[in-house]
């Protein structure tokens, strides 16, 4: 059964293979498998996003600060254009990627799948209990699903994947460690500097700055302050320099100062064979293998240690554990078969169809071996920049 899949993604980020977000990278795979499986995938993403798929573009934010008037021109764009969607298509399943995803939930029309790629404290707790008929959550991992709140439409959780076929070269260790993400004070990237420090290691700091107050002071207070010839910001990454760049690390350092509910370059951190050095905060401690494919550590000093004992990870222990637990054609066969689900339902109540999707294991199991093996079957790895 070919089915029309309408992916909405957060409107202030670009979606493709470049995209920093790991909500927008994952978008982006879903996009590409999609395709290459043979259904239709229409994304609604800002100005400046790639899709395999139909792009259908909203205006982009560009260098502009955000303010509230601005907020709400991109939140009205955002229902626009889904509603033009919903008119031309016939979509059978509505994907919402967003934080904001309650500011443009269309009230009525498809099932809708709302994806929780972040904390759940990070979202209205109204918003987890919809009036919109046929709305269903997902999670990205077992740590965030115990968060969830009783009663919330919840679908089986998806944790997530990574292009594990993209990370397969072998280059030589260097010896840097390297600290990847969004510049915004939840990701600790000053203590991974002062971890650096004590450890008399060079750090790479990468990732993106977005125009917001908040990051700005974080990065003008905390991050240019410590950095010197030995620790070097250098801005957004694209796909081939990360790649590059966790390579060749000696290892990755995640300070992070919230619950992860997830972590992408993590799971592409082990792709590439690099240990990863992280708070134990999240789902961070259900992706390492602590003393296997990494450190769970508890602060800045037991980083700077772990930093100084990485060379014991085995880098094909943390490539097996990425191809066998973190690929995107095992998170796409699992999205799939919700998408099958939903598209197929009833209109019943959505806790109720939640609970009937949830309960039915042994289905949810043979029906998502059949799409992981459609996947495979496809050589749907996507054809990106290599």
């Amino acid at each position: 059964m070919q089915l029309t899949i309408l992916q909405v993604a957060y409107p202030l980020a670009p979606v493709g293979i470049d995209a920093t977000g790991g909500a927008e990278q994952i978008l982006t795979s879903l996009d590409l498998f999609l395709t290459a499986v043979g259904h239709r995938s229409i994304v609604i993403a800002c100005a400046g996003s790639q899709s395999a798929g139909t792009l259908w573009p909203i205006p982009a934010l560009g260098d502009e600060k955000l303010t509230d008037d601005g907020r709400r021109q991109i939140y009205a764009a955002q229902q626009q254009a889904i509603e033009q969607v919903i008119r031309n298509y016939r979509v059978d399943v509505i994907h919402l990627h967003g934080v904001d995803f309650a500011a443009y939930l269309p009230p009525d029309g498809p099932p809708a799948l709302i994806t929780l790629h972040l904390p759940l404290s990070w979202y209205e707790p109204t918003t987890l209990f919809p009036a919109r008929a046929r709305t269903f959550f997902n999670c990205v991992s077992a740590h965030q699903e115990r968060d969830c709140p009783p009663g919330m439409a919840r679908l089986p959780s998806v944790e997530n994947g990574v292009a594990t076929e993209l990370f397969t070269a072998h280059q030589a260790k260097r010896n840097f460690v390297l600290a990847l993400g969004r510049i915004c004070p939840e990701k600790g990237f000053h203590l991974a500097l002062d971890a650096a420090t004590q450890a008399n290691i060079d750090l790479i700091l990468g990732g993106a700055l977005f125009p917001y107050p908040e990051h700005e002071r974080y990065f003008a207070d905390e991050i240019a302050p410590r950095l010197d010839r030995h620790r070097r910001y250098v801005g957004a990454c694209d796909f081939a320099r990360k790649r590059r760049l966790l390579s060749s690390a000696r290892c990755l350092v995640m300070p992070s100062m919230v619950a992860e509910p997830s972590s992408l370059v993590a799971m592409e951190a082990l792709a590439c064979g690099t240990p990863v050095i992280a708070f134990d905060r999240g789902a961070l401690g259900e992706i390492i293998e602590h003393g296997k494919s990494g450190f769970l550590v508890r602060d800045v000093q037991e980083m700077a240690d772990a930093i100084a004992s990485a060379n014991e990870i085995d880098p094909a222990f943390c490539r097996h554990t990425a191809r066998t637990r973190f690929s995107r054609s095992r998170m796409a066969g699992d999205y799939f078969h919700l998408y099958e689900r939903l598209a197929a339902m009833d209109k019943q109540p959505a806790n109720t169809l939640a609970e009937t999707i949830r309960m039915d294991e042994q289905e949810t199991v043979s029906a998502t071996q059949q799409a992981h093996q459609q996947i495979e079957m496809s050589n749907a790895a996507p054809a990106e920049r290599q």
